[in-house]
């Protein structure tokens, strides 16, 4: 007799008695909390998806707005690279002595 109460005393024993009321009153919990949860995380998940699309939306409207500015940046500089090219003067050729002696 004295042996059992050493042995329920132990702490191998409360370890085993908490782990066996959690085993027991977590699925109790979980059905008993079930209906009440279902409508805030259905609430959460159509929060988040609504986020989710608004945020894509935004990051595309972004990509087409930088997208426009890099080809207006590449129109302008190409409109300054022809500009500058009909401002250069036509290259005169000059004719050394082999060019003389080839016309001949």
């Amino acid at each position: 007799m004295k042996q059992l109460e050493v042995l329920l005393k132990s702490d191998a024993m409360k370890g085993l008695g908490i782990n066996l009321s959690v085993a027991i009153l977590v699925p109790v919990a979980v059905t008993l909390l079930a209906p009440m949860v279902r409508p805030v995380a259905r609430s959460f998940l159509k929060t988040g998806i609504l986020v989710y699309e608004k945020v894509r939306e935004g990051a595309s409207e972004f990509g087409e707005l930088v997208d426009d500015l890099v080809a207006e940046v590449q129109e302008e500089l190409q409109q300054a690279e022809e500009a500058s090219a009909s401002k250069k003067p036509a290259q005169v050729s000059v004719e050394g002595p082999e060019n003389a002696d080839n016309r001949r």
